[in-house]
């Protein structure tokens, strides 16, 4: 079993032995393999350990991968931040982004979604922390854009994303992530369908998943450094 492999087999059983502590179903909880610097073949060495989500930072990645791993059944999901120059080759190739936070770019990457694909799955990201060098729609102007984006034809709206400041202490993760949780909830109460949490990483996945969360996103914890 090569390296991959066996760190993909310990992140599922850390998100199993959390899901268990927090009474969640292990079975609700996707790992999403964050394999931006990584090289293709990476990934395809994950893929081959049954991994099959991978998510890119950056577009020339997205694209790159995605053509020399064709026909392999890769879901790809764009998590970086999305720059308006960039949407036609997100709305080609990936399947899913993590990153929609404003009505500009929902609505470029809905225009360019080729109608022979389908909708292409959205979570809305949010500033939780309310920092202002990280990206994400504002609280308070969440329900406007997630009504945008639901109603955008080529778009589905599925659920909401975040990346809260850095914390070593457990009960500020979890905290952080509730307000993420209670934002869907309170998005569901206004009529969305939502069915998805893409939030924690590898230092702070147990308390996602103590909050609901239904999507993690790993990468180092995976793949290791880049070298070179």
């Amino acid at each position: 079993m090569n390296q991959i492999c066996e760190r993909i087999q310990a992140m599922h059983g850390r998100i199993q032995t959390a899901a268990e502590r927090f009474g969640r179903r292990p079975e609700d909880i996707r790992l999403l393999a964050v394999s931006k610097t990584q090289p293709a073949e990476a990934v395809a060495a994950a893929l081959a350990c049954g991994q099959q989500a991978f998510g890119e930072n950056y577009v020339s990645e997205l694209t790159d991968k995605a053509r020399a791993l064709a026909d392999r059944g890769v879901t790809w999901h764009f998590i970086g931040p999305i720059q308006g120059n960039k949407t036609r080759a997100i709305a080609e190739t990936a399947q899913w982004v993590h990153s929609v936070d404003r009505e500009r770019i929902a609505r470029r990457l809905n225009d360019q979604r080729p109608e022979s694909l389908p909708p292409l799955q959205v979570c809305i990201q949010v500033n939780i922390s309310g920092e202002a060098t990280k990206s994400g729609v504002d609280e308070a102007a969440l329900p406007a854009l997630a009504e945008t984006v639901a109603g955008l034809p080529r778009l589905r709206l599925r659920g909401l994303m975040a990346i809260p400041a850095p914390s070593d202490d457990f009960d500020t993760q979890r905290r952080a992530f509730a307000r993420l949780r209670e934002a869907r909830e309170d998005l569901i109460r206004r009529g969305h369908t939502l069915d998805t949490l893409s939030m924690g990483m590898s230092d702070d996945l147990e308390a996602a998943i103590a909050e609901g969360a239904t999507l993690v996103r790993v990468g180092t914890a995976i793949f290791g450094s880049r070298s070179g």
